[in-house]
């Protein structure tokens, strides 16, 4: 044979190969015999992760897509024109603009509403509703929304409805929606189960066959897999997961007895922690400058040095933000100040720094704003 032709079909035999990890099949499609036959459908690096996953949530599916945008998206696409959706008015900016479009787009009626509030949400359920979605705890402010109570306002009101939780900063370590009747679960794992900010994913968890069956269909023909890169990148972080998130929530214990004792701050919020439906939790909280501070948001935000600015969070590394301006943007702002997002609210999330060095940054950075 031609040399040129030599190279195109040359292969070892890995059949003996035995890697102590599974490697990175970097590869679109796959030789007859195979159990993939192409990575728009599967993968062997997102299927091991979708193991993984399955097996930290304890359910019986979990389907992998790009980002965690996207797995909101597949969860939207289950409806159909002329039904209704009810949101929790306090939920990810970019969350609550797509689903405005989504639901003009589409024809699906869209109610936002307190959901903290029961009767309130009592009073929008009629038997158009299709499915109620809802952050827990939720961003901003980290309020906690009773699943079980929706679960039960649902079979009472709109039984045909389905339970979407968004479980991103809680994670399936310390919450699982499933267990306590939601129907879906979907994280963006860009966050926690990514852990070092360098790779984007979404997952959607379920126990109901018919809803994976859809799904999958659904990812195959729009093509929002996560890729094989990803997928290997997300896989080797979750092997130090539960490592990283009792780190992460005895930092944030700390860290949040500290805050509570600063003179400039006027509340430090932080989710609570029942033992039923959150049994722990860890890296972000909120805190609210006093008003005569609103003012210094920035300075004390710049003047941080071991805290990164920007979109990172959930990581080895802390960051902080301010929701105002960052991730409730898209927002009017008339709509941030009614549900409770003002200027003066921050967001720390605390990394794997040591303690000491974390206090003295906010302390420096504290008596900057007061020069």
């Amino acid at each position: 044979m031609h040399t040129n032709t030599e190279i195109l079909h040359t292969k070892i035999d890995t059949s003996r190969a035995n890697p102590n990890v599974t490697p990175l099949y970097q590869a679109s499609s796959f030789l007859s015999g195979s159990d993939f036959f192409y990575t728009r459908k599967s993968n062997p690096n997102s299927s091991e992760l979708e193991e993984v996953l399955k097996n930290l949530e304890g359910c019986q599916h979990v389907i992998s897509v790009t980002t965690g945008m996207a797995a909101i998206n597949m969860a939207l696409r289950l409806l159909q024109p002329g039904d209704h959706l009810i949101a929790n008015e306090l939920i990810y900016g970019c969350t609550y603009q797509y689903l405005i479009e989504f639901a003009h787009h589409y024809q699906i009626q869209l109610d936002f509403v307190d959901m903290l509030k029961l009767d309130d949400l009592r009073s929008y359920m009629k038997p158009t509703t299709r499915m109620i979605l809802f952050e827990t705890p939720t961003n901003p402010l980290l309020k906690t929304i009773s699943i079980m109570d929706v679960v039960k306002l649902r079979n009472e009101q709109c039984s045909n409805a389905l339970i979407v939780v968004d479980n991103t900063w809680a994670t399936s370590y310390f919450q699982k929606p499933l267990d306590l009747g939601a129907d879906l679960s979907v994280v963006s794992g860009t966050k926690f189960y990514g852990g070092h900010s360098d790779c984007m994913a979404g997952f959607i968890s379920t126990n109901r066959q018919d809803l994976a069956e859809k799904m999958l269909a659904l990812r195959f023909f729009q093509g929002c897999i996560l890729d094989p890169h990803s997928a290997w990148l997300m896989r080797r972080s979750m092997q130090t997961f539960t490592l990283r998130m009792k780190e992460h929530q005895a930092k944030v214990q700390m860290m949040g007895r500290f805050l509570k004792e600063i003179d400039e701050i006027e509340k430090v919020y932080l989710p609570e922690v029942d033992g039923v439906q959150m049994t722990g939790y860890g890296c972000i909280l909120f805190f609210e400058f006093k008003d005569r501070y609103k003012d210094s948001v920035s300075k004390f935000m710049d003047s941080l040095k071991l805290f990164d600015r920007g979109t990172s969070m959930a990581c080895v590394v802390s960051a902080v933000a301010q929701p105002f301006t960052g991730s409730h943007l898209s927002m009017k702002s008339e709509d941030k100040i009614r549900v409770g997002i003002r200027e003066t609210l921050v967001r720390l999330c605390f990394g794997l720094e040591e303690e000491q060095d974390l206090k003295a940054d906010l302390l420096q950075a504290f008596r900057s704003i007061n020069d």
